[in-house]
């Protein structure tokens, strides 16, 4: 029982265990506390916003593609310049020269220089000259001159008659089909 007594010594005025120093108050404590506090909202913030633009990316396809296959790689291939077009001329219908003629439905727009007034006004001019001269050049052909495989032969064709022997002043650049047609009768 005595020894009891001694672990318990309640009265005893002497103690064995050291007790703790005071922790300071004020400032120098809490400090510590609200940078480590600070610390881990800029993290945990830095980390929602890397992970939200990660998944925004992937979700809207934007992210670069590791191979690329442009056409601007090719530093042999020249830019094609931009051209105003003559739309008016319409869709042109005639036979072709054939033994058993087909039907041609070609509607035919002429590209010229970017902004030339002088060119639009003098395809303007020459509406009626042009469908005619459309009329005449395709009723002149084959059916067999006017498959797809020789579309850009007629193209070139067309733009060299159209500016030897039509144009005047303007210079056709480029010559488009929005439609043609050729069909058995």
């Amino acid at each position: 029982m005595a020894e009891d007594q001694d672990e318990l010594n309640l009265d005893d005025t002497e103690s064995t265990i050291e007790s703790a120093p005071k922790k300071g108050s004020g400032l120098g404590g809490i400090l510590p506390t609200i940078l480590k506090f600070v610390a881990i909202g800029l993290g945990a913030l830095i980390f929602i916003v890397t992970v939200s633009v990660i998944t925004y990316r992937i979700m809207a396809g934007s992210g670069k593609p590791q191979t690329t296959a442009s056409a601007e790689a090719d530093p042999f291939q020249p830019k094609k310049p931009v051209y105003s077009w003559f739309t008016t001329i319409g869709v042109i219908r005639t036979r072709t020269n054939d033994p058993t003629p087909y039907s041609v439905v070609v509607n035919v727009i002429i590209g010229y220089e970017l902004n030339d007034k002088n060119a639009q006004t003098e395809l303007t001019n020459r509406l009626y000259e042009l469908k005619d001269f459309f009329r005449n050049y395709f009723s002149n052909k084959s059916a067999k001159d006017l498959k797809p495989e020789n579309e850009q032969v007629l193209k070139k064709e067309i733009q060299q008659l159209l500016n030897d022997r039509v144009l005047q002043n303007a210079k056709a650049k480029e010559i488009l089909f929005q439609q043609l047609d050729v069909v058995e009768m």
